[in-house]
């Protein structure tokens, strides 16, 4: 083979292995494969061009870069501390965080730069914001209520850089010490008065329960006595209806039986062996003797 003959195959094995690489570039550069967690910003002559969702994708090579690679995982600001006012002109220090992710890659990097101070800024005001509008026992109360707020309000503030709030925190509300101690001397007169509300309660409830109980004990008494009245009343009709039938003679003789067994009984005393007895009672026991001598 001559040398010219080995100079053109040599020739075109280079240009093939030139080729073949070039080849193998541009695959390299116009296939992107993105992340589950990321986004790609592509930028074309500096100019925002697409942005690549997870997976594989596809560029001009040569002609698109990858700008920006942005996660798209949750984040969390660090925690902040900011002093507020609360309406009843209580000062207090708010312990704040909030969680975001980034939703459009293409706002967030071309609308602001410092994305965490950013919002971290836009919380502290909104957060003095908020506090002035409730008075301390409120915020103490209603503490979910303002989260919520929050949340909403830092929303709609980034809505324009790209960003999803999806959770704020109230971490703590820490209130200065003259503060404290006054709280503290007002619940403990809080609690003072409690007691004594409680034992006063207590002292009329016991009133009540005695009244209750010799209300009781009266109606108890004049119906005990309102039965004897009625038993009284129903004995002596019947005696009166058992005179009206059978005559006086009848009550006559009931009272000359009743006559004799006192005096047997009064004989048969084992204490008594000599009985006086007036002449009026031995006449009405002689007639109790003759109506029971009659009778029989």
């Amino acid at each position: 083979m001559s040398e010219d003959a080995v100079m053109d195959l040599l020739s075109s094995n280079i240009l093939f292995i030139l080729l073949a690489f070039l080849l193998v570039l541009v695959v390299f550069k116009a296939v992107k494969i993105v992340p589950q967690s990321e986004q790609h910003v592509v930028e074309r002559f500096g100019k925002l061009h697409s942005v690549l969702a997870p997976g594989i994708n596809m560029i001009v090579p040569f002609l698109d870069k990858i700008a920006h690679r942005i996660s798209i995982l949750e984040r969390q600001l660090p925690t902040a501390s900011q002093d507020a006012i609360t309406k009843d002109n209580v000062l207090v220090q708010v312990d704040s965080s909030v969680f975001y992710r980034i939703v459009q890659p293409e706002k967030t990097v071309y609308r602001i730069r410092d994305i965490d101070g950013a919002i971290a800024t836009t919380v502290a005001g909104i957060v003095r914001a908020e506090m002035g509008k409730m008075d301390l026992d409120e915020v103490q109360s209603n503490r979910a209520q303002l989260i919520t707020t929050i949340k909403d309000s830092v929303e709609d503030a980034v809505d324009n850089w790209g960003i999803e709030v999806t959770r704020a925190e109230i971490l703590d509300v820490n209130l200065d010490q003259a503060t404290r101690d006054a709280m503290l001397q007002q619940l403990n007169a809080e609690r003072a008065r409690r007691a004594q509300v409680t034992e006063a309660e207590g002292r009329k409830r016991a009133v009540e329960l005695n009244a209750d109980a010799e209300l009781y004990a009266a109606e108890q008494i004049a119906k005990a006595r309102r039965i004897a009245a009625d038993a009284e009343a129903y004995a002596t009709s019947v005696v009166a209806q058992a005179i009206a039938d059978n005559g006086l003679e009848a009550a006559q003789y009931q009272v000359a039986l009743k006559q004799v067994e006192a005096l047997n009984a009064l004989g048969a005393s084992p204490s008594s062996s000599t009985i006086l007895v007036p002449a009026s009672a031995l006449e009405a026991f002689g007639n109790a003797f003759a109506m029971l001598k009659g009778r029989k």
